[in-house]
């Protein structure tokens, strides 16, 4: 019985952290602009903004994955 909640428990884990993740890569592409035009970003400022929006995403994600796994 304890194995089939904690298999339960990591996956809805899974589940969230996807979702979450999904989201956030819409967020990072959003944050690079329209285009190479005018008025966009620089290319400097558009790959800091995405390593910035994926690292922090890399980290809620261990974050989490790290307080699932402390609770099984």
């Amino acid at each position: 019985m304890a194995s089939s909640r904690m298999s339960a428990s990591i996956l809805r884990t899974v589940l969230a952290t996807f979702a979450k993740v999904a989201i956030s890569i819409g967020a990072a592409f959003a944050a690079q602009g329209p285009g190479g035009g005018m008025g966009t970003a620089s290319h400097f400022t558009q790959t800091t903004m995405a390593v910035l929006v994926y690292g922090v995403v890399a980290i809620v994600v261990c974050v989490g994955l790290i307080g699932a796994i402390r609770r099984c």
